[in-house]
Formats: structure tokens, C-alpha cells, sequence
């Protein structure tokens, strides 16, 4: 088993590399974009352009994980990136309609712009393509022995970004080939497509995990499954979730015989929290711990025959109970 230091370092490793590989396409689609005029090739460059501002928030984000919260910020600094994914969703969706106003307007013209230099812009494409290619096996390899999930979501971006490069290529070709530049703004509104597309479900993820909406019911279901099911929990309520940037913070509370000694109930809900954070290490779980329904400490808890651990959490919470 891997040390977290070296963790850290793959997933730092996996990070820097991200940021060269996508300032060197944006380097390289610039001049490339400069000698054909290639409307595809913006588009490419606009994305390239978002993977740098992602691949750098994204190794900013793992460096910045490792700090822990501090009296200013007690659940840490996740929002950080949730506030820069909603920053590149905007650029996105300016991008998008940028490219995809000039290609409307050049198909609805009927007017053909000459492009340049094709073999140009097919060579940098080929090894733009190669780069990412490299860039995604790395990034996978990374993420297969630390589980980073920035790591993932980054590998995911860039296998999305084969296919605009793809459709450059395809119109390049033609251009070169057939001479019909027509085909550029096609795929050049398709690849504006795919970026709007990008930015709606970048920008919807950021905007949830702002307003603390709640993670994934999936998630939540099995969280709660695991808990039911675990040894010495006599049931549980009032679980409560929210995202922030990678992380999601949970809490919940667990009914637990309220006979046993404290120290007893205390390692059962320990053993609970080390067993979910084991299969959710993205997780901040904390757990309540009320006596059972029925038992002489729970009864007596909640202050009255008949009221168990279900009335003190409606009085706590101000719900009625059901």
C-alpha cells in the first residue's frame, strides 16, 4: 500500500503534467489557428484554452487539499473550486457562442472563407492528439493507485476533447483535399455545441455544491444501507448531506443501546465512520449518537413513557415528529 506522501506526489505529478500538456496545445493551436484561419481550430483552442484554466484550478485543488481547515474556515476551502468551476463555465459558454455566431454567420452568407496552410493544421491536431493520448494514460494510471478523484474527473475532460480535434482534422482534410472550407464551420458549430454542453454541466455541478445542495441520493442510500446494517446500530435518522468542490459532508445519527457503557456505543459508531470512510474516502462523515427506542436510557432521555430518540430529534431539529 502506497504511503499519502506518495499519493500526493502521483497525484501532483498527474496535476503539473495536466497544465503542460494543455499550455502546449494552447501554444500550439494559437500558431496553428494564425496559419489556416480554421474556425475548428478556434474551437479547439477555446476548449484547450478551458483545460488550462481546469488543469490549473485542478493542481491548485490538490495542492490545496492537503491543507486541513482552520479556525476561519472549519469545513475546509473545497467551495474554492467550486467558485472556479463556475468561472470557466461562463468563459465556456462565451467561447461556444462566439464561434458558433461567426460559424452561423458564414453558413447563412454562403460565403466561403479560404483556409491556409492545412498540413500545418493537421500536423499540430495529430500531435495534439498523441499528447492527450499520453496525458489520459498517465492521468488513469494515477488514479487507479490513489483513487484521486480530480485526477479522474481531468482524464474524463481530456478523452471528451478527442473528437473536436478529430473534426478539425476532417475539415482540414477536406479543405486541402476537395477545396471546400465549408465543411470548418459545420464541425466548427458542432464543437460549440460540445462546449456549451461542457459548460451547462460544469456550471450546473459548481452552482449545486454552492447552494449546499445535497449529494448523490445513491450515495446517500448506501450510506444509510451500510449503517442500518452495521453490527450494534439499532436504527438511524436525520441524515444530512452537502457537497463542496471534491468533498461531501455527511452527518446522521445512529439509535444505539443505551445500556452500554459510553465508551462501548462510542467505538461501535467509530467502527461505523471508519467503515464508510473506507469506501467513501471523499466523504466528511459525522455521526450522532442517540440511545434506542426502548431502552431504559432512551426512555429516560426523552423525558416521558412513550418517547424515544425519533421525539428528541423532531425537538432538536423542530420537525414534528411523524
Amino acid at each position: 500500500m502506497r504511503s499519502e506522501a506518495d499519493k500526493r506526489r502521483l497525484n501532483l505529478s498527474a496535476g503539473a503534467a495536466s497544465v503542460t500538456v494543455a499550455l502546449t496545445l494552447v501554444v500550439l493551436k494559437a500558431w496553428a489557428l494564425a496559419q489556416t484561419q480554421a474556425l475548428s481550430i478556434a474551437a479547439t483552442l477555446a476548449d484547450s484554452g478551458l483545460d488550462l484554466l481546469v488543469s490549473a484550478s485542478g493542481l491548485a485543488a490538490i495542492a490545496y487539499a492537503a491543507r486541513p481547515p482552520d479556525e476561519d474556515h472549519a469545513f475546509g476551502h473545497g467551495s474554492a473550486e467550486d467558485l472556479a468551476a463556475l468561472g470557466q463555465a461562463l468563459f465556456l459558454v462565451g467561447a461556444a457562442a462566439a464561434i458558433g455566431g461567426v460559424a452561423l454567420y458564414r453558413l447563412a452568407s454562403g460565403g466561403e472563407t479560404q483556409l491556409h496552410a492545412e498540413g500545418s493544421g493537421i500536423i499540430v491536431l495529430v500531435i495534439s492528439i498523441g499528447l492527450t493520448l499520453a496525458l489520459v494514460a498517465w492521468q488513469r494510471h494515477v488514479s487507479r493507485r490513489t483513487g484521486n478523484r480530480v485526477v479522474q474527473a481531468d482524464s474524463l475532460h481530456y478523452v471528451g476533447d478527442l473528437v473536436p480535434n478529430l473534426g478539425a482534422i476532417v475539415a482540414l482534410w477536406a479543405s486541402a483535399t476537395f477545396g471546400v472550407s465549408g465543411v470548418d464551420s459545420v464541425v466548427a458549430l458542432l464543437a460549440a455545441g460540445v462546449l456549451a454542453v461542457g459548460a451547462v454541466r460544469i456550471g450546473r455541478g459548481a452552482w449545486d455544491a454552492l447552494m449546499d445542495r445535497r449529494a448523490d441520493p445513491a450515495l446517500i442510500a448506501e450510506i444509510m444501507g451500510a449503517a442500518a446494517a452495521h453490527p450494534g446500530i439499532e436504527g438511524c435518522h436525520d441524515l444530512r448531506s452537502r457537497m463542496a468542490g471534491g468533498r461531501v459532508f455527511v452527518d446522521f445519527h445512529v439509535e444505539i443501546d443505551g445500556a452500554l457503557p459510553l465508551a462501548e456505543a462510542h467505538e461501535i459508531a467509530a467502527s461505523l465512520k471508519r467503515r464508510l470512510l473506507a469506501d467513501h474516502p471523499q466523504a466528511d462523515i459525522l455521526i450522532h449518537m442517540d440511545p434506542a427506542r426502548g431502552t431504559a436510557a432512551g426512555a429516560g432521555r426523552a423525558g416521558g413513557a412513550g418517547q424515544g430518540p425519533k421525539a428528541v430529534s423532531a425537538a432538536r431539529t423542530g420537525r414534528p415528529e411523524s
